[in-house]
This record gives C-alpha cells, structure tokens and sequence, in this order.
C-alpha cells in the first residue's frame, strides 16, 4: 500500500466502526475504531499502512487523528452515547511528541466528546517491549480518565506483573485461540487473567468471536464484552447506523438454559451421592475408619477410583482405597497425611459440619494422575468426612461433571 498515496487522499479515508458488545445490556456499548482507504469503489483495510515499520510515525498519527475525528463526529451527530476503543501502538505513543495524542483528546472533548469514552488500546507484545516508556505515559493518560485496554493478551505468555502495575480498565482475549491445539494452555492463562482482572479492578473483552461457539466460551469465562465477524463486520458505511448479525439475547438465553440445566444435574447427582450414602454404618472410632472406607467402595465401584477419610483438621485417618487397572487395593502410606493446605479444604470441612450435606467439588487436575476428577465429601459425623475422587472416564461420560 503506497503511504504516499493515501496521505495525500485523506478523503478517501474513512473509519470502519466494529461494534463492540455489553454482556450486561447485549447491545452495543462502543466501537473499536478501524481504517479504510477507498480504491477504485473498493474498500482496502489500512491495517498494513498501519504495521508496516517503514511508514514514518508521523504519517500513522496523522491517519490515525483522521480517522477517530471523523468517528467522534459520528457519534456526536447520532447522539450515539457508546465508547471508541483506539489502537496505538507504542511508537506512536513515545516517539516524538509523547503529548500529542492527549491534546487531540482533549480537543474532542472541547467538541462534547467526553475523555471517559475514549480507551486506548496497546498490545500485549508492546507493553512486554516498551513497558520502561509506556508505563508512566499510560498511567498519566487514564488520570485524565481516559481508559486502558490490553490488546492481543493470551497468546504466548502473559506479562502479569506489568499488566498489574498498569491496572488496565480491559483485558482483551483473542477467542479464536479457543482452536489452539494447545487449549488446556489457553484455559491456564484465562483462569490467571480472570484472578487478575478481579484483583485490579478489570474486565475481559473477547474478540475474533467468529462462531456461536466461541460466543459461548466468552460468555462462559467472565466475558464483559463481546466482539468478532459473528455479531457485526467492521463497517464505513456510517450512515447505516448499527445492526448486529444475531440476536445476542435469545442467543444468551440458550447459553443461560444451557447452563441451569448442567447446574441442576450436578445439584441431582450431588443429592444421590449424598442418599446412597446414608446407608453406610455409623461412624465409631478411627480404628474402623478402613472398614466404612471398604463400605463406601462397594457403592461406588463402577465410578470412583479413589476413597478416603479424614478428621476436621485435614489429617487422613485411613488408607486410601485405589482403583487401578480394574482392581482395588490399600494404599498403607499415605494414612496421617494432612491436606489442609489444599484449595477450599477447610472452608469444605465447616460448611459440611454446618449443613451436614456432602459437597461435590469443582472440576479439578488430580496432582498423582494429572487427570480432570472431581470430589464428592461427605460428613460421616461431625468430625470426621468421606472424600470419593470420581474417575477421569466417569467423568468424561456425564457432560454436566466434565463441565465446570
């Protein structure tokens, strides 16, 4: 694409307008704002103008201010109350005038644009390169109210601690990396950056949703906004105002009914657990904690591969009973193990005191075997409980165990 050529046919520049989704209201809460340069009737995307690194700063910034005035304008004679994301990416931002882009802001503000509405948004890969320069200059923009998107966050690695000290108001997640080969990876990452996004106050946004599938992932992992060829195409044509491709509600209820379905299952089978065990003997002493072990086996023989008991404390007081290769034997060794330390162990142990119920857990990698299992706990007194480690295969059979 000949840089020449569009600066000096600015005209022929427009904005293409992506809508971007609220999960709260499932309408269009803002746009990212993309470029396009007409070419013989033809829209051409300016997205190589942009990445190429021979084009000088100053022409990209001069494009860039082309195009978000002309959005803001949009907005403001449409009385469009929604956000503009912006790319910048970090040489736009540092080299030369780094005060430059908040001047342009503030000159929209002056036409009733106000900085609130304006995100910026940075690569993922900048702020891991440039993260010395762009740390103070992106903190001293968001004083002004200006928010702070992570773009193209999740891929390779996540730079958690520079993410942190930036306290981003998004965290923009690519879903088409919900097709990675290397998808339990993926997931690792997102369980990392839901615990961050709580911790400092932000939220996920999830763009490239190409198929109702991924709609679902994002809605399923903490998605506050949604974006991708599936609702809207990024689109020149302005004066056509905005229409989505799907109704995101009807497509949120089938997810919600979905999910209270999975739900109740799991509310169903935790409640027959819980009945079949009612049967056992009663608890006496921990020298017949091995005998209410081998009860316990003989009932759920088909689909637990593990069994065991301890006190409140967390300190097992039986051997395991394990499942292996079709056969049960007595794992000796592991008898006054504690596993208090572990996740959720303890606040299990008083809520199952309390309300005298068995717990079942949520879906978990078992540290021996590196498999997916769950944990059914139950209450064989006030001090002592039952854990039952249900099998990867069982597991696998039943959609509403398999699926957190």
């Amino acid at each position: 694409m000949d840089a020449l050529q569009i600066m000096d046919h600015l005209d022929r520049v427009r904005p293409a307008l992506q809508p971007i989704v609220s999960a709260i209201t499932h309408q269009v809460a803002g746009f990212e704002v993309l470029g396009r340069y007409e070419e013989d009737g033809n829209w051409q995307s300016l997205k190589d103008f942009f990445l190429d690194t021979e084009i000088p700063v100053e022409f990209k910034n001069e494009v860039d201010a082309h195009l978000l005035s002309q959005a803001v304008d949009h907005l403001l004679a449409t009385e469009n109350p929604g956000f503009l994301s912006v790319n910048r990416s970090a040489s736009q931002l540092i080299e030369g005038d780094d005060e430059a882009f908040l001047r342009f802001l503030t000159e929209q503000e002056k036409k009733g644009f106000a900085l609130n509405r304006f995100i910026l948004e940075v690569t993922e890969h900048d702020i891991e390169e440039e993260f010395e320069s762009l740390n103070h200059l992106l903190r001293y923009y968001k004083t002004y109210g200006i928010r702070l998107a992570i773009d193209h966050i999740g891929g390779a690695s996540s730079n958690i601690d520079r993410i942190r000290a930036l306290r981003p108001d998004i965290l923009k997640i690519d879903a088409s990396l919900t097709r990675s080969t290397n998808l339990e990876n993926f997931q690792d990452i997102l369980h990392t950056l839901s615990v961050l996004a709580r911790r400092i106050g932000a939220v996920l946004a999830y763009e490239m949703i190409e198929d109702a599938n991924q709609l679902y992932f994002a809605w399923k992992n903490n998605g506050h906004y949604y974006q991708g060829f599936y609702l809207a195409k990024p689109s020149c044509q302005l004066e056509l105002g905005v229409t989505l491709d799907v109704t995101l509600s009807s497509q949120i209820q089938t997810f919600v009914s979905r999910e209270k379905e999975l739900i109740l299952q799991r509310i169903q089978f935790t409640e027959q657990c819980h009945h079949r065990l009612k049967k056992l003997s009663k608890w006496r002493d921990e020298g017949h904690a091995d005998d209410l072990a081998e009860e316990a086996k003989t009932i759920f023989d088909g689909h637990a591969f593990r069994l065991y008991i301890c006190d409140a404390s967390g300190r097992q007081v039986s051997a395991n009973l394990r499942k292996k290769q079709g056969s049960w034997m007595r794992e000796e060794q592991v008898r006054g193990s504690n596993w208090a330390f572990r996740p959720y162990f303890l606040e299990n142990m008083m809520r199952m005191q309390r309300t005298q119920h068995g717990r079942l857990s949520d879906l978990y990698a078992d540290i021996e075997t590196r498999e997916f299992v769950r944990t059914f706990s139950y209450p064989l007194s006030n001090d002592y409980f039952l854990f039952i480690d249900f099998s990867y295969d069982f597991i696998t059979e039943n959609d509403f165990l398999f699926m957190n």
